[in-house]
C-alpha cells in the first residue's frame, strides 16, 4: 500500500516537473515570438529578408559583364536551378524537408538518442533546410553563451515555422541557395556555378551540383581548387546520399563518383579579369554617383554594392571581345616585339636622347610614388628612406608579358623600369547614329596597368586634328574638296616676337598647288598652316567645342599641327559627327538601370547638338576618304584588304610620341591610340612610330573580326549622300574647269 501511495507521489512530481517545463518552454517559445527575449524579425522582413546583392553590368546583348559587391552575390529563382541540384540538396541536408513545417522533430530525437546518448557521431545533425536559411538570413550573434545559445535556437525555430508559412517549398530552396557561401568570393549558386563551372545553376550537372552541395559543410576545407581530394572525397559522400534516397541508380553513382573534378573553367570573379574590364571601373564611377543622388522607398540611396541593381549599358560583348583581342593581337604578336627589338642594345633604352639622366630618375620615382605598394606602405608609416629600401629588396611576384604572365623574383625598381619598355592603347567604338558605345578598352591588362587610356587618359592628338581645320573652312562655304592651294611655307608672328614656320614631313609636291582632298590625305602640315592663318584658332577652337571636346584647348597656331592633348573618349564622339550628318551625339554607356526586382528606375537617351551642316559633315567624309584611298591610311586597303567605303585619319606627333587613327564607317566610328606610359619613349624613327604603323592595325583587325561576324549586321554599305544637291562641285575635273583664277588668288594668298 505503501509503496503505491509513493508512486502516486512521484507520478504526481513527475507530471508536475513535465507541465512546468511545457509551460515554461510554452512561454519560451510566446516571449521570443514576440521579440521579449530580444531581436525577433518582423513580417515585413521576412517578407523582403535582407542580403547584400551584388550588382550587376549586362551588355547590349544581354551577357553578364561583371559585378560590383561587398558579397558576390546574386538572387536566382527556384526555375533557374537544375533538378539535380535540388535533389543533392535535399538529400545531404535535409532527406525529409518536403515532410515537415520547418521542424523536423524526428531528426531532432534522432540526434539526441544516437548522437548525444548514443554516441554516434554520423547520424548527422537536425537543422532542417528552413532552419538553415532562418540562421543564413538572420545571424546568430558571435561567442554568445549557452542561455543566448538556446534563446537563438528558439528563435531559429519560430523563424522557420514563419518561413514556411509565408513562401512555398520551391521559394525555400532557392532562398537558401542564394544566402549560402560558396568560397571563393561567391555567395550564392548563381555566383558559384559561374565561378567555379562557368555555368548557369539550370546548367549544372550531377557531378558538378554534387560537388557544390559538397562544399556547404566547409567550403575552404572541401576547395576543389586548393583541396581537390577532399572535394572528390566529399562530392562521394553527397552522391551517396543521392543514390540512398533514389535521385540516381546505384549505376550512376559508381560511374559519377570516379570522374575526376575539371576546374578548367574556374574563374575568381572580380574587378580585374573577364571583359571590359577598364569600361566596367569607369562605369563603376558613374553608377556610384548615381546611387547616391537617387533615393529608395525607404528614403536611404542606393548602395550600388548592396542593393542588387541590374546596369544595361550600350557594349556589345563579341565586339568588345574583338576589340579587345584585336588590341592583343596586334601590341603583343607585332608591334611591342618590334619596340623591344628597335631598342636592344641601346644606351639608357628605351629613353631618348633628349632627355637627361637625372629627369629619367625623376621619372622613375614618380611612378615609384604612384604605386599601389609605396601607397601601402607610407600608410604604414614607413619613411621614405625604408621605402626605397623596400624597392630595392628582390621580391617575389607575377609581372605581365606580351607572351603571357611570369612568375619571376625582382626588385619593384626593376618591376617599374621593366613596365617603362611596355606601349599602351586605348580604343573606343560607337555608332554614330546613336551614341551607343560598341566597345571600350582602356588598355592592356586592368590587372596589370589601372590607367584608363580612354576617358582619362589626354594624349597629344597630331594630325587627328587637323579635319576640325578643314571642317571650318568647309562650313564658311569657301572651300571644297577641290579647291587648290599653295603647298608653301606660312609663317606666323608669334606673340612672344618671334617668327615660327610649320615644315612638312617631306617634300612631295613642294611648291606646288595641291587640292585639300589631297593635303588631308598626306596630313601636309603647310596646308594646315594655310586654313589656319586664314581663319583663327579661337574659331578653330569654336568649332571643336560644338563637336564635343571639353578639354582645354588653348587658342594658339601650333593647333594647326594637332599640339591639344585630348581623350579618345571625346576624338571617338567629335568624328562621329561626320558620320551623323553634322550631328554631334553625346557617346552614351547606359540605356537603364532596373532594381532587384527588375523595376525600372531610369532610363537614358543620348543628348544631341547640331554641330555643322550636313553638307559640311559630307564633304569631310568626302576627304576623309581620300586618306583612305591614297594617303597615309593607304595600309587599309594592301595590307588588310578591306575595299568597302571606309573613311579615316592618322595622327603622329612629336617624337613618334603618339600614334592615332580614325576610322569611320557609316555605322561604326572607332578611335585607337598607342603610346608609352612616358613621352619620352617612343619609336626612334617615324616608320615605325607613326600612326599608320602604331594604331591603325588595331582599327582594321577589329573591323575585320566585326564584319566577318554576320550576327552584328554591320554592313559594308557607303555613306549617305544629304538628299538636296551640293551646293559646291566635288568632280576635281569640272571644278578646275570653273575655278582656274581661284588657284590664282590662293597661291598669291599662301606666298
Amino acid at each position: 500500500m505503501e509503496g503505491k501511495q509513493d508512486f502516486r507521489k512521484y507520478l504526481k512530481k513527475f507530471w508536475i516537473i513535465y507541465g512546468i517545463s511545457v509551460f515554461i518552454i510554452l512561454l519560451l517559445f510566446i516571449f521570443t515570438s514576440f521579440g521579449w527575449l530580444g531581436y525577433m524579425p518582423t513580417f515585413e522582413e521576412l517578407e523582403n529578408p535582407k542580403s547584400n546583392l551584388a550588382s550587376e553590368v549586362y551588355s547590349a546583348d544581354q551577357v553578364l559583364l561583371g559585378k560590383y559587391y561587398i558579397e558576390n552575390r546574386t538572387i536566382s529563382h527556384f526555375s533557374e536551378l537544375s533538378p539535380a541540384l535540388v535533389n543533392a540538396l535535399i538529400a545531404t541536408e535535409d532527406a525529409r524537408f518536403t515532410k515537415h513545417s520547418g521542424i523536423d522533430f524526428r531528426s531532432i530525437f534522432r540526434v539526441i538518442f544516437k548522437n548525444l546518448l548514443g554516441g554516434d557521431r554520423g547520424a548527422g545533425g537536425g537543422s532542417t533546410i528552413t532552419q538553415q536559411l532562418a540562421k543564413n538570413l538572420f545571424p546568430r550573434q558571435e561567442n554568445a553563451g549557452f542561455f543566448a545559445t538556446v534563446f537563438r535556437k528558439f528563435k531559429e525555430w519560430i523563424i522557420a515555422i514563419k518561413l514556411e508559412r509565408n513562401y512555398t517549398k520551391e521559394e525555400i530552396i532557392a532562398m537558401y541557395l542564394n544566402t549560402v557561401d560558396f568560397g571563393s568570393q561567391s555567395f550564392g549558386i548563381k555566383s558559384a556555378a559561374k565561378t567555379y563551372f562557368n555555368k548557369t545553376p539550370g546548367e549544372l550537372k550531377i557531378e558538378e551540383s554534387a560537388m557544390l552541395i559538397g562544399m556547404l559543410k566547409a567550403p575552404s576545407w572541401f576547395s576543389p581548387v586548393r583541396n581537390p581530394e577532399r572535394a572528390i572525397k566529399r562530392r562521394e559522400v553527397v552522391l551517396k546520399q543521392m543514390m540512398r534516397y533514389n535521385y540516381i541508380s546505384e549505376t550512376q553513382y559508381d560511374s559519377l563518383r570516379v570522374l575526376k573534378i575539371d576546374m578548367s573553367k574556374y574563374r575568381l570573379q572580380d574587378q580585374n579579369t573577364g571583359l571590359a574590364t577598364y569600361f566596367r571601373e569607369y562605369l563603376r564611377q558613374i553608377i556610384a554617383e548615381w546611387s547616391s543622388n537617387h533615393k529608395k522607398p525607404d528614403g536611404t540611396p542606393y548602395n550600388l554594392y548592396k542593393d542588387g541593381l541590374k546596369i544595361y549599358t550600350t557594349i556589345n560583348s563579341k565586339m568588345q571581345k574583338y576589340a579587345e583581342g584585336a588590341m592583343l593581337e596586334y601590341l603583343n604578336k607585332e608591334l611591342q616585339p618590334q619596340f623591344n627589338q628597335h631598342w636592344k642594345g641601346v644606351k639608357r633604352a628605351p629613353y631618348d636622347w633628349t632627355i637627361s639622366d637625372s629627369d629619367i630618375l625623376a621619372l622613375l620615382e614618380a611612378s615609384m610614388k604612384r604605386s599601389d605598394r609605396y601607397k601601402k606602405l607610407k600608410a604604414l608609416g614607413l619613411s621614405d628612406e625604408l621605402i626605397k629600401k623596400d624597392f630595392e629588396t628582390p621580391t617575389h611576384m607575377m609581372i605581365y608579358s606580351y607572351k603571357g604572365e611570369h612568375d619571376t623574383v625582382m626588385t619593384p625598381t626593376d618591376s617599374i623600369k621593366y613596365y617603362k619598355y611596355y606601349l599602351q592603347s586605348g580604343l573606343m567604338s560607337m555608332e554614330p547614329q546613336t551614341g551607343y558605345v560598341r566597345a571600350y578598352v582602356g588598355g592592356l591588362d586592368y590587372r596589370y596597368f589601372k590607367y584608363d587610356h580612354v576617358t582619362s587618359g589626354k594624349r597629344q592628338v597630331g594630325s587627328t586634328f587637323k579635319p576640325f581645320l578643314y571642317t571650318l573652312a568647309m562650313q564658311e562655304g569657301e572651300f571644297s574638296p577641290c579647291t587648290k592651294v599653295p603647298n608653301v611655307p606660312v609663317t606666323f608672328d608669334m606673340p612672344d616676337g618671334t617668327k615660327w614656320t610649320p615644315k612638312n614631313s617631306g617634300d612631295e609636291r613642294e611648291g606646288e598647288m595641291v587640292t585639300l582632298k589631297w593635303a588631308l590625305a598626306n596630313s601636309v602640315n603647310q596646308i594646315s598652316a594655310y586654313l589656319m592663318k586664314r581663319y583663327s584658332p579661337s574659331a578653330v577652337v569654336k568649332i571643336a567645342r560644338k563637336m564635343g571636346f571639353t578639354s582645354e584647348i588653348p587658342a594658339v597656331y601650333s593647333l594647326c599641327l594637332g599640339t591639344a592633348d585630348l581623350s579618345v573618349y571625346e576624338m571617338t564622339g567629335a568624328y562621329s559627327t561626320f558620320a551623323n550628318k553634322g550631328v554631334y551625339i553625346k557617346p552614351i554607356f547606359v540605356t537603364r538601370i532596373e532594381d532587384k526586382n527588375g523595376n525600372v528606375l531610369e532610363t537614358f537617351s543620348s543628348k544631341t547638338e547640331e554641330a555643322i551642316s550636313e553638307e559640311t559633315a559630307y564633304l569631310m567624309i568626302m576627304l576623309l576618304k581620300g586618306v583612305v584611298e591614297g594617303g597615309t591610311g593607304a595600309r587599309i586597303r594592301f595590307t588588310y584588304k578591306l575595299t568597302n567605303p571606309i573613311a579615316g585619319k592618322t595622327g603622329t606627333t612629336q617624337n613618334n610620341s603618339d600614334g592615332w587613327f580614325m576610322g569611320l564607317t557609316p555605322y561604326l566610328v572607332t578611335g585607337v591610340w598607342v603610346g608609352n606610359e612616358d613621352r619620352s619613349v617612343h619609336f626612334r624613327n617615324t616608320a615605325l612610330g607613326q600612326g599608320a604603323h602604331m594604331a591603325l592595325p588595331i582599327w582594321a583587325k577589329y573591323m575585320l573580326k566585326v564584319y566577318a561576324d554576320k550576327s552584328l549586321g554591320i554592313k559594308k554599305d557607303d555613306f549617305e549622300r544629304q538628299a538636296r544637291a551640293l551646293s559646291v562641285e566635288v568632280d576635281c575635273d569640272k571644278y578646275d574647269a570653273k575655278h582656274k583664277d581661284d588657284s590664282k588668288d590662293h597661291f598669291k594668298e599662301g606666298l
